[in-house]
C-alpha cells in the first residue's frame, strides 16, 4: 500500500455528522476531504487521489471506480450496498464495506412500531381524539394480534430480531429465507425464536402481516409485484423497512385501491425523496416514514464510526472489518 498520507473523501453527508469519523481518520494519519455532493462528476474530480471513499447515499458506478486509480475501499454507512457496483469494485481491487448489525434493534423495532400503528389504526384514532369525534369508529375494527399470523421474509439479523420482539404478540410466526442453510443450529435458533420455517408461497399465503427483510439484488428487485400481492390474504398488511425497490409500488397502490390488501407500513421507497404525486403518498391505508428505521442516539454515532473504522483497519491490517466483497489482488 502507498505509505504517503492517505486521502479519505466523504461524498454526501446530508443528514449525518461526519465529525466522529473525520476525527478517527485523522487520528490514524488520513487527510480528510468532505465534498458534500452526490454528483458523480464532482465526486470523481474531488476524489481523484483518494484511497478511501465514504459515501452517504451517493451511487458509485463502474465508470466512477475506473476513474479513481488509487482507490482501495468504498466504505459505506449502511447495511445495504445496492447503490455501489460491487462487481466493478472487486475487478479493480477495491474493497466495499458496510455496517452490519449497527441498527439491528432499531430497524426491527421500527418495523414493529409501524405495523402496530397500522393495525391499531392510529392515524384514524389520533385524528378522531377530539370533542366532536371522540366516539367515532373506523369502518373496520382492528384484529386481535394473538389471532394473527406474522410472516417474515428474510431471516437475517433484523428478521430474527423482529421475530424475537414481535413473536410473543402474534398467534404464530412463519419465516422464509432463500439464503439460510438448513442446519441443526439454524433450526434450533428458529425454534428458540418461535419461527416456523416455510416456503415462500406458504408464508405469503398465510401471513396476515408480511414483513420484508431482504437485500436488494437482481433476484429480489420488484419481487413483490402484482402476482405476489394477489397471493397474499385479503386484508393483509405489507411491511417494508429494507429497500423500496423490493416492491412494485404501482402494483401495491393498485392492490390497495382494489381493496385486496388492507394496508402497507413502509419506511422506504424506490426513489427517495418521492416525487409529488407518488401513488403511495397521503393515503389513509399507508403508514410511511422517511427511511428513518435505523436512527437512534446510538446509531447516529455508530454508523459514522464503523464506516471510518473500515478504512482505518484496511490500512493497518490489509483487510477491512466488514467487507461485502473480496477484490482481485491489485497489480
Amino acid at each position: 500500500m502507498n505509505t504517503a498520507r492517505p486521502l479519505a473523501v466523504y461524498t454526501d453527508v446530508d443528514d449525518t455528522d461526519p465529525g466522529p469519523g473525520i476525527a478517527l481518520l485523522e487520528a490514524h494519519g488520513f487527510e480528510v476531504r468532505v465534498l458534500g455532493t452526490r454528483d458523480p462528476h464532482e465526486i470523481v474530480a474531488g476524489a481523484r487521489d483518494a484511497v478511501a471513499l465514504l459515501p452517504g447515499y451517493a451511487s458509485v458506478t463502474r465508470e466512477m471506480i475506473a476513474e479513481l486509480p488509487n482507490l482501495e475501499v468504498i466504505a459505506l454507512m449502511s447495511m445495504g450496498f445496492d447503490y455501489v457496483d460491487v462487481e466493478a469494485a472487486a475487478e479493480h481491487g477495491v474493497w466495499v464495506t458496510n455496517v452490519p448489525g449497527a441498527a439491528t434493534e432499531e430497524v426491527a423495532t421500527h418495523a414493529l412500531a409501524i405495523m402496530l400503528h397500522s393495525i391499531r389504526q392510529l392515524r384514524f384514532y389520533l385524528a378522531s381524539a377530539t370533542p366532536s369525534g371522540w366516539n367515532e369508529r373506523a369502518p373496520k375494527a382492528p384484529p386481535r394480534l394473538s389471532e394473527q399470523t406474522l410472516g417474515i421474509i428474510g431471516l437475517g439479523r433484523i428478521g430474527r430480531e423482529l421475530a424475537r420482539q414481535a413473536g410473543p404478540l402474534f398467534g404464530r410466526v412463519l419465516g422464509y429465507d432463500p439464503l439460510m442453510p438448513d442446519t441443526a443450529e439454524v433450526r434450533a435458533d428458529l425454534e428458540r425464536l418461535g419461527v416456523q420455517s416455510a416456503g415462500l408461497d406458504e408464508v405469503r399465503g398465510a401471513a396476515d402481516v408480511l414483513s420484508l427483510h431482504l437485500p436488494l439484488t437482481p433476484q429480489t428487485e420488484r419481487m413483490v409485484d402484482a402476482a405476489f400481492l394477489s397471493g397474499m390474504p385479503a386484508g393483509a398488511l405489507l411491511v417494508n423497512v429494507s429497500r423500496g425497490a423490493l416492491i412494485d409500488e404501482h402494483a401495491l397502490a393498485a392492490s390497495l385501491d382494489a381493496g385486496h390488501l388492507g394496508g402497507a407500513a413502509l419506511d422506504v421507497l424506490s426513489a427517495e425523496p418521492p416525487q409529488p404525486g407518488h401513488p403511495l403518498l397521503g393515503r389513509d391505508d399507508v403508514v410511511l416514514t422517511p427511511h428513518i428505521a435505523y436512527f437512534s442516539e446510538r446509531t447516529e454515532i455508530e454508523y459514522v464510526r464503523i464506516q471510518a473504522q473500515n478504512a482505518v483497519t484496511l490500512r493497518e491490517t490489509g483487510s477491512p472489518e466488514s467487507p461485502v466483497n473480496r477484490p482481485a489482488p491489485r497489480n
